[in-house]
């Protein structure tokens, strides 16, 4: 974690926003310097082409002043990621996403080139691969990857689009903290709720949660903590 630098997104759109619009600055910020942007477009939400999903972030991010490329326009995809200058992966279905990363033989090298300074920017599914797994992921496992292994560039789980308990439903269902702590019976790292709007940026081995919310940490046989937007470095490494 120490050389990377990460902008690990709950949500690319927000309810009343176009897409990417919400965190525009940021990622401007974050991607100072960079002409083109290599975007894998792998996770296909909804089931949309790779063209069809290219073609959206890249009209979100042009204005921005970013030139987007699909990591499957290259005739060589690990050539792309050898390239580029900075990488986005999207979210969509998390499963799908390892899934491809792994037939491609991506998930090291996107791990190597990120962990050496490459600028990576996660969103939903594209953030849940930043952690060390996807068990943590929302999604329904409709197809099988060959490991639930993913980047490994921080020491914990991510859970995307993090949900509190309606004090007023009548749904009988698991809650996401229920769901968490499921995986703390079998798992020992730390677990981090991020809410729609919330995000992380991480650099220089330090962990900033930004955005207007709190977010909730979840540790093994310890109760969850919410934390307040700052420097949140020591609630998870």
């Amino acid at each position: 974690m120490k050389n990377s630098k990460l902008l690990i997104v709950s949500t690319s759109k927000i309810h009343g926003s176009e897409y990417m619009a919400y965190i525009k600055d940021e990622v401007l910020e974050f991607f100072t310097g960079i002409n083109t942007l290599t975007f894998i477009p792998y996770a296909r939400p909804g089931g949309i082409s790779y063209d069809e999903y290219t073609n959206l972030v890249s009209k979100a991010l042009s204005p921005f002043g970013l030139n987007v490329k699909g990591i499957h326009e290259y005739e060589n995809p690990k050539k792309a990621i050898e390239q580029a200058e900075g990488i986005f992966t999207g979210g969509g279905n998390t499963f799908v996403l390892v899934k491809t990363l792994y037939e491609n033989g991506l998930m090291d090298l996107i791990s190597k080139r990120v962990k050496n300074g490459t600028p990576y920017m996660g969103s939903s599914a594209g953030s849940n691969i930043t952690g060390l797994s996807l068990c943590t992921t929302n999604d329904m496992p409709i197809v099988y990857p060959p490991s639930f292994d993913t980047l490994g560039l921080v020491p914990f789980n991510i859970n995307p689009h993090y949900l509190d308990p309606d004090p007023n439903s009548k749904h009988q269902g698991e809650t996401r903290e229920t769901r968490i702590n499921e995986f703390h019976h079998f798992n020992s790292q730390p677990v981090i709720g991020l809410r729609e709007g919330s995000w992380l940026w991480v650099e220089n081995g330090k962990i900033h949660l930004k955005g207007n919310l709190k977010a909730r940490i979840f540790k093994a046989g310890k109760p969850p903590v919410e934390i307040s937007p700052q420097d949140i470095t020591e609630h998870l490494v």
